[in-house]
């Protein structure tokens, strides 16, 4: 896996925790919904990414 792959992946992740939160904080269930979108989205990526590296 690259490095930036690896870092805009976890940026998502990161990403999608803070929307996450924030839509708790203020009862916004859909910034909530987003988050967790998010989230789950860089974490494939990053599986993808680590099953293409078994593979070289």
């Amino acid at each position: 896996m690259s490095g930036i792959d690896k870092m805009k992946n976890k940026a998502e992740e990161l990403s999608g925790k803070g929307k996450e939160s924030v839509g708790e904080a203020t009862g916004d269930r859909d910034l909530q919904a987003e988050g967790k979108a998010d989230q789950a989205s860089g974490n494939l990526k990053q599986a993808g990414e680590k099953v293409k590296d078994v593979f070289k």
